[in-house]
């Protein structure tokens, strides 16, 4: 068996797994000149040196390398040129029938003892070895089946009472790694993105999680985050525009792996040019804009100067990676390209949307209101076309940056309806605003008065009609709330955010939907067409709409209470002075949940983040000098650690909780509740089990140590992106070192400025009005490098947190 198999149908290629751009480091190695991989593959079949389990060929010199170790026997680093083919039968850790021709790395037996090397002759004289069967792939200490015994791989054992036992290898899905033709079509196109079949085994023979499982692996990885990508049971898929489809795993020491899925052999179907604007994300933009928002020329995406990337045009070969277009390869909020600047890697473009006409500021109309002339509570479930401030000044365009340049733009506040230029209030302002025109007013609240006004003037009643609209608008009336989440809302609202029609829940047009309808959720309220939040969606009311291009949406619903006492909510809106990924001083209140944890000297000693009046979260290395409540102090409500400021409150600690399996996260009690203000407030707790989605925006905040640039010591912010774990534990970077109940943020090219985070302190992202605590600091402090700082996971550890502080 192995190499000397007989091939009855297929390529040669078949039995390979192809990786482009990887290069691996090995001794054992034979150089050869081909012509291309079929002849490479050849020279690997025919390798009479050493074990051939894996080949290399360079696309220019036509190089090849037959390779006696394949990528999980040692080290790989990047290489433009190469690519990599390793035989899969080396790379599966399952059997197929007997197990012959198993290939694996399991070296214990079904008891546990380990095997005895199929070369060495203690304790036991073997009667195979490498050198009687040369073909039977006797390595090291490696479970096999020379034999072709019927109970499969087996081994000699390192026990002198025990000559030899069988091993316990898996059978293998017959869906993974074929040859023959499947009874269906199991293959994918380009990079996988659009497969849509059921291999849920990887390359290597591990089962794939359930992708709406977050054990034993915690990820964004959700329907609800990707409805569009297909996430199905626990089947092979491509929603983040990897190589090729794949999945975790449900081996806690494999977060994920690749599947093998063959590439399809019929021609691809004949797609359209492209849309030449910006429709959702911009994923199938084709246009030829290539300069970003801000006027930095795009660079060759072939090229890997100024900067080197891995969005190779060979390598994505349905991306449309074109010139210097710009694209949006990888799922972000729009279209962007690398720059030809040194110092700016990347930014997003300008693109127009292909339902509204170009941002130039004369061709946005004053719109004269026709439906809503009033705003009923702070205005932001306002949904009017007036579009001039209250001195009479025309608003900017929301997703324009001209005459100010903002970040109040469609794609970061989704929920907020910021169409055209019309008056909104995306940030919970006391009444609905916009950016203006005038180059010397940055914004105004606009000309709009409350619903309950009574001295509002009422435009012409010279009908019927108007006058029965104009007292509907200005008679008092509650309007529908909802407390929480909303999962007990039972109002009557039936259109989202944006202003799509509710599908109704019994209906399965245009969308079809089984997990929610009146009858898997009799308690759930699924009337009609209704917003509800039947699964407890942390972030509120939903529904499917019936536009059949968007599966659903969140409803945006006013919150039955605006009390002081909400978590994760901001009074204060200031516009950073910064730029977007450069660390520098927050405004003050911005973060009234960030607090200095001290010593009973009043040293400054950690950061910690207030998640109830009574409780506060930090990291456990923050506790390791003592772990008496009396050793410590926290002071809140401060914008700097050097200065005393009115709205300073100090607070002994009564209790200090660390997590019990050693995780860096702990609680500490204080002596008593904080008053809370707009200085001093607690921040939100995360769904369990639920990471971030994808694109959330997030900040990290620190105390001042912005790397000998400031010697204030004041409280510190920076927009900071979170990274999934298959990326931070790639080799160049983190290298498998951050474990399942963490993750690692930051840019894995390290372009934050002046960047150092602190022990114990927030990573908070942004959930509509409110913000949400997801993550503790914990190592890796310098943030100007890649893939840091690590933080604990805190949806690993909300039970934890919520029964601790129930109970103490």
């Amino acid at each position: 068996m192995g190499c000397d198999r007989i091939r009855v149908k297929g390529d040669i290629l078949d039995d390979y797994i192809r990786t482009d751009g990887i290069w691996i480091l090995t001794q054992n190695k034979q150089f050869y000149k081909t012509n291309n991989e079929k002849e490479c593959a050849e020279k690997c079949e025919a390798e009479g040196n050493f074990n051939c389990r894996a080949f290399l060929f360079t696309r220019k010199k036509l190089q090849c390398l037959t390779l006696a170790e394949n990528a999980k026997m040692t080290v790989t680093f990047n290489s433009t040129d190469a690519v990599l083919f390793e035989k899969k039968i080396y790379l599966l850790q399952c059997k197929k029938g007997i197990g012959k021709d198993y290939r694996g790395t399991e070296a214990k037996t079904q008891r546990g003892i380990p095997c005895q090397m199929w070369a060495e002759k203690t304790p036991h004289r073997p009667n195979y070895t490498p050198e009687k069967h040369p073909k039977a792939g006797l390595d090291r200490n490696y479970c096999r089946n020379p034999d072709g015994d019927e109970n499969g791989p087996w081994c000699y054992t390192t026990d002198p009472a025990t000559r030899f036992d069988y091993c316990n290898i898996p059978e293998c899905d017959n869906q993974v790694m074929h040859t023959g033709e499947a009874p269906r079509v199991e293959c994918m196109r380009c990079n996988g993105e659009d497969y849509h079949g059921e291999v849920s085994r990887t390359e290597s023979g591990l089962a794939c999680q359930r992708w709406d499982a977050q054990e034993p692996h915690m990820h964004g990885f959700t329907l609800k985050h990707f409805p569009e990508k297909d996430l199905k049971m626990n089947y092979c898929r491509n929603p983040d525009g990897e190589l090729r489809p794949w999945c975790f795993t449900t081996s806690p020491t494999k977060r994920w792996e690749y599947c093998n899925i063959p590439h399809c052999t019929s021609p691809p179907r004949v797609s359209g040019p492209g849309s030449q604007c910006l429709s959702g994300k911009g994923e199938g933009y084709r246009g030829r804009i290539a300069t970003t928002e801000s006027g930095n020329a795009c660079q060759h995406w072939n090229t890997q100067f100024p900067h080197k990337h891995g969005w190779i045009p060979d390598r994505y070969p349905c991306k449309g990676l074109e010139k210097n277009y710009c694209r949006n390869p990888d799922g972000e909020k729009r279209p962007w390209c690398y720059t030809t600047t040194s110092s700016v890697r990347w930014e997003y473009c300008a693109i127009p949307h292909c339902d509204e006409r170009e941002h130039v500021i004369v061709d946005v109309p004053m719109k004269v209101p026709l439906v809503e002339e009033c705003y009923r509570g702070k205005g932001q479930s306002y949904r009017g076309t007036t579009s001039i401030t209250a001195s009479g000044k025309k608003c900017q365009a929301w997703n324009s940056m001209f005459p100010h340049k903002h970040e109040k733009t469609p794609d970061r506040f989704p929920n907020a309806d910021l169409r055209d230029n019309y008056c909104r209030n995306p940030d919970g302002d006391s009444s609905p605003w916009c950016f203006t025109t005038d180059p010397s007013v940055t914004w105004e609240y606009c000309s709009l008065k409350r619903c309950d006004d009574h001295t509002q003037e009422h435009i012409s009643n010279d009908s019927p009609a108007t006058m029965a609209r104009n007292v509907g608008l200005t008679t008092p009336n509650i309007p529908d709330c909802i407390n929480g989440n909303g999962k007990d809302y039972r109002g009557t609202v039936a259109k989202t955010a944006r202003g799509r029609t509710c599908q109704e829940w019994s209906s399965q047009k245009p969308h079809s939907h089984k997990h929610f309808t009146p009858m898997t959720h009799p308690r759930a309220g699924l009337d009609k067409n209704y917003c509800r939040n039947p699964d407890g969606d942390v972030n509120g009311v939903w529904c499917f709409t019936t536009d059949p291009e968007k599966k659903w949406e969140y409803c945006e619903i006013p919150r039955c209470s605006s009390s002081k006492n909400e978590c994760g909510k901001v009074l204060v809106r200031s516009e950073r002075v910064c730029e977007q990924y450069s660390m520098c001083n927050a405004p003050p209140g911005s973060w009234p949940w960030h607090v200095s944890l001290r010593t009973s000297t009043n040293e400054h000693h950690c950061a910690g983040t207030l998640i109830h009046p009574q409780w506060v979260l930090t990291a456990a290395r923050c506790l390791q000098e003592s772990t008496e409540p009396s050793s410590y102090r926290v002071f809140l409500g401060i914008q700097s650690l050097n200065t005393a400021e009115p709205s300073l409150q100090i607070q002994s600690v009564q209790k200090v909780l660390k997590e019990p399996s050693g995780a860096d996260i702990a609680l500490m009690k204080l002596n008593s509740p904080v008053t809370v203000t707009d200085r001093v407030k607690p921040v939100c707790l995360p769904e369990a089990s639920l990471m971030v989605e994808r694109n959330a925006v997030c900040f990290l905040t620190a105390w001042g140590k912005t790397r000998g640039t400031d010697t204030d010591n004041r409280l510190k912010d920076v927009e900071f992106p979170v990274l999934e774990n298959k990326i931070c534990n790639l080799p160049q970077f983190l290298n498998g070192s951050v474990r399942n109940h963490e993750f690692c943020g930051g840019f894995t090219f390290g372009s934050i400025d002046n960047c150092e985070a602190e022990a114990g302190g927030p990573l908070v992202c942004q959930d509509k009005d409110r913000f949400v605590q997801y993550g503790v600091t914990s190592w890796g402090l310098d943030c100007t490098q890649p893939s840091k700082p690590v933080f604990v996971q805190i949806p690993h550890f909300v039970s934890w947190i919520k029964n601790a502080m129930v109970s103490h």
